[in-house]
């Protein structure tokens, strides 16, 4: 093969890729066309290191300080078992969107919706994605709150870094302290318009991710040398029916865990070499994984029947060994700031998504800078509201995770492959996916129930 003939296929694969990005009709990615500048085109496509930083970005968000509360409500044997499940699940639903968009050539995930269900399914899967995102981010928030000021959420009040170093002052209050965080923080951070300009900051995020697991693992271990732990709980306690659906609650806190489908196409698209995006979700999911269960496992091992729902809150007591005020403001800290640098990651899908399915007939968003901004700025917003009026990051976890994100992460990749409209999906696919819808369906119909009904025993108990 000659050196002529290899030169042409490089360009055609260039080419090839390039087309794929500047596709304007696909919701999911970042709309860019040849007039965008020559800064695009020097852009030759994402690393296999930097596909991996951002999706396991996307990954590893909120969900995990929810997963030591769902060991304590599963039990350690049980909760660490789902917690390998979901993530066997995830894979099993992103492989099913990339291999039938391979085959249909299709660049988005509400292209592969609309490609199955016509443009009513393209709607849907934008709206969920916008409802889902918004839902995390306001999560995001909410804990950042937490950290900073402090929380009440659980009937005790935990003091939150700032109100422990200065005591209580306006400054330290939460609202004040999300309006900064909102305006000096995350305002700059959204403003990017390619999701690979993020790997970075994806990169440093998956780093303070690991640095806040070896501080929980470090402390816990140092307390069970010195026998300051106790033997964990390991299956769950059920005494009635309604203890027995309660359980069914910690699977919207699951599912929220391991979303990540509304970055898979804007991912590919931008990968040097498409042919190792299943690479990418694999090691992704193996690396998130990990980190969740060293976490549930450590974080219930560490509280026991303490345990929040948002473990965070947990790091403001006496730890009980050398310097441990000290270790807890870091693990506060390295969190928060993970947090803050996985923010821009979700809020690049959902503007783009909301944008798609409003002004679908426009021009593309990166070349309206008012457009761009407006929309922007009223997220940025909607979400601020939100995390100074929701008290409990679990409210929301129980709403987006048996909603929209049950429906992002399992029920819409599992249709698309039932419907096979491009003659690809085995037996084992089809089973696998009616498998899931209805493990899907019905968990989250128990969960929504269990909660409804803890929700009007509570108003009972207090009218």
């Amino acid at each position: 093969m000659g050196s002529g003939s290899l030169a042409s296929k490089e360009e055609e694969k260039k080419s090839r890729r390039n087309k794929r990005v500047v596709d304007e009709s696909a919701p999911l990615i970042p709309k860019v066309q040849e007039s965008d500048g020559a800064g695009f085109n020097e852009f030759n496509g994402a690393s296999f290191s930097g596909a991996v930083f951002n999706l396991s970005t996307t990954i590893i968000g909120a969900g995990i300080m929810g997963l030591p509360a769902c060991v304590k409500k599963l039990g350690m044997v049980p909760g660490l078992i789902a917690i390998i499940l979901a993530a066997f699940m995830t894979e099993k639903s992103i492989d099913f969107m990339i291999r039938i968009s391979r085959a249909g050539n299709l660049s988005s995930y509400g292209i592969l919706m609309g490609d199955a269900f016509g443009k009513y399914g393209k709607a849907l899967v934008q709206i969920c994605v916008v409802v889902n995102n918004i839902g995390m981010l306001i999560i995001y928030m909410i804990i950042i709150g937490d950290v900073i000021s402090g929380t009440s959420s659980g009937g005790t009040h935990h003091s939150g870094v700032l109100e422990g170093w200065f005591g209580v002052h306006w400054w330290t209050g939460r609202t004040f302290v999300l309006l900064f965080a909102t305006l000096v923080v995350f305002a700059p951070l959204v403003c990017f318009r390619r999701i690979d300009s993020l790997k970075f900051t994806s990169a440093l995020s998956v780093g303070l991710a690991v640095v806040f697991l070896v501080i929980a693992v470090g402390i816990s271990i140092f307390k069970i040398i010195i026998g300051g732990i106790g033997m964990p709980r390991l299956f769950p306690i059920i005494t009635d029916v309604a203890s027995f659906f309660e359980l069914f609650t910690v699977v919207p806190v699951l599912v929220n865990a391991y979303i990540c489908h509304y970055n898979v196409h804007s991912i590919d698209n931008e990968l040097e070499d498409p042919a190792q995006m299943h690479g990418v979700v694999r090691t992704s999911l193996v690396l998130c994984a990990s980190v969740y269960l060293l976490t549930s496992f450590f974080g219930f091992l560490l509280f026991g029947e303490g345990t929040l729902d948002d473990v965070l809150a947990n790091f403001d007591t006496d730890l009980g060994i050398p310097f441990g005020s000290v270790l807890n403001d870091a693990v506060r800290f390295s969190y928060a700031a993970h947090l803050v640098l996985v923010f821009p990651v979700v809020f690049y899908a959902m503007r783009v998504n909301l944008d798609g399915l409003i002004f679908s007939s426009s021009r593309p968003l990166s070349q309206d800078n008012i457009r761009f901004a407006t929309m922007t700025a009223s997220l940025i917003g909607a979400i601020f509201l939100g995390a100074n009026f929701i008290p409990s990051i679990w409210d929301i976890f129980q709403f987006t995770g048996a909603t929209a994100a049950a429906c992002v992460g399992f029920i819409f990749p599992a249709s698309i492959a039932l419907r096979d409209r491009h003659n690809i999906a085995t037996k084992t696919d089809k089973f696998v996916s009616v498998f899931m819808i209805v493990l899907a369906v019905l968990s989250n119909a128990v969960a929504i129930y269990s909660d409804a009904y803890a929700l009007i025993k509570k108003n009972k108990t207090y009218s």
